[in-house]
């Protein structure tokens, strides 16, 4: 796994041996950052259930002011860690080993994010449970964009019920990134 353009180009970023973590394909990667490209510059993002930290980690590189990693699993932190200082984007990077929904709730009041990235493990509905809190937070901005990586299966009817809009929907062969906007009331 590599990252695909910016400032850390073609840098090889470690991964975790074993199923505890699934990096994203790099060319999943790549379509994903020309769908958000316009918005990476000078954003904050927010990488939830980072694993190797892949997907903050290509944001900084292409431009992002910060981002946030939060990962619970201390092997993986290490990892992100390491790929940071390799990377010479950890300046711009803050790190926290917690659960998700803790971490959350540090961050709330503390920073505003532009781009909210979660890829939690697939068909356990965590998913659901971090847009809860998000649509209640005051963790995005305005026109923040919260993406979604989960399993093709997942079902994610309720968004308008808790406050947020599908903006768009990248069908892949296992799985897809969901779009979402919060509702402005």
């Amino acid at each position: 796994m590599r990252v695909i353009a910016g400032s850390a180009k073609r840098l090889q970023l470690k991964t975790l041996e074993g199923i505890e973590t699934r990096p994203t394909t790099d060319r999943i990667k790549e379509t994903l950052f020309n769908m958000i490209s316009p918005s990476i510059i000078g954003c904050r993002f927010l990488d939830l259930f980072s694993g190797s930290g892949a997907i903050g980690i290509e944001a900084l590189s292409r431009g992002a002011k910060e981002a946030v990693f939060v990962e619970k699993n201390p092997k993986a932190m290490d990892c992100i860690k390491e790929n940071l200082r390799f990377t010479k984007l950890d300046q711009r990077a803050f790190t926290l080993t917690k659960d998700v929904l803790l971490a959350l709730q540090q961050l709330d009041g503390e920073k505003i994010f532009d781009i909210v990235f979660m890829d939690p493990p697939y068909d356990l509905g965590f998913e659901k449970n971090v847009l809860e809190y998000l649509a209640e937070s005051q963790l995005l901005e305005e026109d923040a964009i919260v993406i979604v990586e989960a399993s093709k299966q997942t079902d994610f009817s309720y968004i308008n019920d808790i406050g947020f809009t599908l903006i768009k929907e990248k069908l892949y062969k296992t799985n897809k990134h969901v779009f979402l906007e919060k509702i402005t009331r």
